[in-house]
């Protein structure tokens, strides 16, 4: 099952392929996801990087919390389910009504 690991303090300047590269050292990357503005289209400086399984996750943070990369030290960590506005927790479940 894959792993959703939450990537902060970034470059400004980081790119998907970049980040992806930089991940892909502790295993096969599903997917990756800076967050930018979306007025400006500029990046806020964190992102999100999914590994396949969550050893390779969990390998990943141990290794890349507080590297520097492109003169920034990241911070590097499990990702939290954000909550919704009413409340409650997103989730990749089913819905119930």
């Amino acid at each position: 099952m894959s792993k959703k690991v939450y990537v902060g303090n970034m470059n400004y300047a980081t790119t998907e392929n970049g980040l992806r590269e930089l991940f892909a050292q502790y295993g096969e990357v599903a997917s990756v996801n800076i967050i930018v503005d979306r007025y400006t289209g500029k990046a806020k400086g964190f992102g999100f990087v999914e590994m396949n399984t969550e050893e390779e996750a969990r390998a990943a943070i141990e290794a890349l919390n507080g590297f520097e990369y492109m003169g920034r030290q990241l911070r590097v960590n499990e990702a939290e389910d954000k909550p919704r506005r009413d409340g409650g927790f997103r989730s990749n479940g089913p819905r119930r009504y």
